[in-house]
């Protein structure tokens, strides 16, 4: 299996290096303030694709941090109950004096 994802990864880096090749043409970037940049059309394109990604991630970032909140938050409550669980069985049934079991006196 990690021979196989070997193939597609050096497959996928192949089509995207034969792409760049291609593709070296000078891009010109205009600004509103008359700025201006000229790029090669790979270095625009994979700009455009890592901030795309950038923003993925800062929006999914809060629901992430979210969520590991409450997720400490409901195993504090659990390791709670357990121990309040523990606490209640170990007093509710003890054995009588006579030997059989039921509650204390």
């Amino acid at each position: 299996m990690r021979i196989l994802i070997w193939i597609i990864r050096l497959a996928v880096f192949f089509v995207l290096f034969g792409f760049a090749v291609k593709n070296d043409q000078l891009v010109t970037l205009k600004f509103y303030v008359g700025g201006e940049w000229q790029l090669p059309l790979v270095s625009v394109i994979l700009m455009a694709f890592a901030a795309g990604a950038l923003v993925g991630v800062t929006a999914t970032l809060s629901s992430l941090l979210r969520q590991r909140r409450e997720i400490g938050r409901l195993r504090r409550s659990l390791r709670k109950a357990e121990q309040a669980s523990k606490d209640i069985a170990s007093t509710a049934l003890v054995s009588r004096p006579d030997g059989k079991p039921g509650q204390a006196s």
